[in-house]
Parts: structure tokens; sequence; C-alpha cells
């Protein structure tokens, strides 16, 4: 198994360049492609970080980070727990901490670019089953049998539920947890719908790195299907928070985003 050290994702192969990187949302180095074993990667002394988040609801990271450096999430319920957007490195010591937390019966990602090393982290969890959203499961490098297509709307636990809502990617997806925030929900966005740095607002994109914008009418049709959905917290995946009122953080930004890309305030420019 090897891993891609510009996006983090595991590859069964490590033959020419990522398609991941080489795809327009990313971008493969100007020195060229990179491969590395979990070995290798754990040579430099890296150390998976778990946090609590609030009660339920865990953050997981690397340091020095792998890949993109996204953060997992880790939600608790009496169900099982799911594991989302796994980071692209793992050893005995995440794991045992992962356990210790109960049994994970779920990896997800958001999208391709977050896949991590998610059959990895499977068989090291006993074999949890990895969702993939239909969509985007032509992008998955390392194929497995504990790999499941999905679409639409898949409910991992009571009160936990993936929402695929396009845009990043066709498949590009988010999770809502009823029981997060006090019992008044939580969205786990990943990227699909993007927090900035204040805190307050969100944007979209269809490239982060290359700044490539999605249209108003696949933004007013993310926004819409959230909607649907009660929360007031919003997480993404790289540890940035919108603590309360989320939901109308949301629809504010979306409003926004639209404006300036229909040249509603082309005056300001």
């Amino acid at each position: 198994m090897w891993v891609c050290e510009t996006c983090g994702v595991e590859h069964a192969e490590a033959i020419g360049v990522c398609a991941i990187c080489a795809d327009e949302r990313q971008w493969v180095p100007a020195d060229g492609q990179k491969w590395a074993t979990l070995e290798e990667l754990a040579h430099v002394g890296r150390r998976v970080q778990l946090i609590e988040l609030e009660p339920d609801l865990f953050g997981i990271t690397v340091e020095p980070k792998v890949g993109i450096g996204q953060q997992t999430h880790l939600v608790r319920t009496r169900a099982g727990n799911l594991l989302w957007d796994p980071v692209g490195y793992l050893d005995d010591e995440a794991v045992a901490r992962v356990r210790e937390l109960g049994e994970v019966t779920a990896i997800a990602a958001s999208h391709p670019h977050m896949f991590g090393v998610q059959v990895e982290w499977s068989k090291a969890l006993g074999g949890a089953s990895v969702l993939v959203s239909e969509a985007d499961a032509g992008w998955v490098q390392r194929p497995d049998p504990a790999i499941k297509t999905w679409s639409g709307k898949y409910e991992v636990a009571p009160g936990l539920t993936l929402h695929q809502v396009g845009g990043h990617f066709p498949g590009s997806s988010v999770v809502h947890w009823t029981a997060g925030a006090g019992g008044e929900g939580v969205l786990l966005v990943s990227d699909t719908i993007h927090a900035n740095p204040d805190r307050a607002t969100v944007t979209f994109l269809r490239s982060y790195p290359n700044r490539i914008p999605l249209s108003p009418a696949v933004v007013e049709r993310i926004t819409r299907a959230v909607m649907q959905l009660p929360f007031d917290r919003l997480y993404d995946n790289f540890g940035k928070t919108i603590e309360a009122d989320a939901a109308a953080a949301v629809a504010r930004s979306a409003d926004r985003y639209s404006g300036w890309a229909q040249g509603d305030f082309d005056q300001l420019t």
C-alpha cells in the first residue's frame, strides 16, 4: 500500500502520477509525484492527535501533517461510531485510542480528496464498512471488499446520516448529526461547504487550491439541500467551526456568493 505524499490518499500501486492530484481540483508538485509507505511516514516521528470537540465528537489530526492535512471527525453513538474524512496515516497507538471510544462501524469520506488511508483504517478496526458515494467510486485507488457504495442518503446510525449534495465533486457529502450541539444539530461539511477564517461565513468552490468557482445554481442547490436539515453548529475539515446559528450563516453566505458571481456588486470593484 502506497500513500500519495501530496493528497495523502492510499493507492494499491505506486505507478505514474496520482489521478486525484492530476485532476484540476488538486495539483501535482513542481518536482513531481512522490510516494511513501506508512513505515516511511512514521520514520519522521508522526503522531496522531485526538481531542474532544464536544460530547461524543472527536477530532483526529496528524503532526507533521500527511497530504492535505485534514481533521478527521469521529462521531460516537450507541449504535456504533463513524470515522469521517479519515487521515492519511495511522499507527498502533492511534488505532488503540480510536478503539477506546467504541466500535467504529463505518468509515466515510466527503469526497475523494479525503479518502486518506480509508481501507487501512478499516483493516485496523476490524473490517468496518468503507462508505463511498457511488458518484465518486471511480476515484478509489485501492479497491477492497470493505468498500460499499451509496447514493443520495445513507443512515449510518439513528440520528447520524450522510447526505450527498454534490458541488466540489458529484458525490460530495455532508454528515448530519441530530444529537450534536446539545440536541440542536451539527453539520460536518468537510469542504463541500467551506468554513471561512472569520468563523461566521462559508464559501463554495469546485477547486480550492486552484480557485475554480461553482455556479450560483449549484450553490443554491447545495444550500437548499442542507437547509432541510436542522443544525446549529458547523464543522469543516480543517478545524474551523461556526459555533452557533450556522444554518443562517450558510444561507447568508450563499446569497453573498451568488450576488458576487452574478455581478450584483460590480460597482464595488
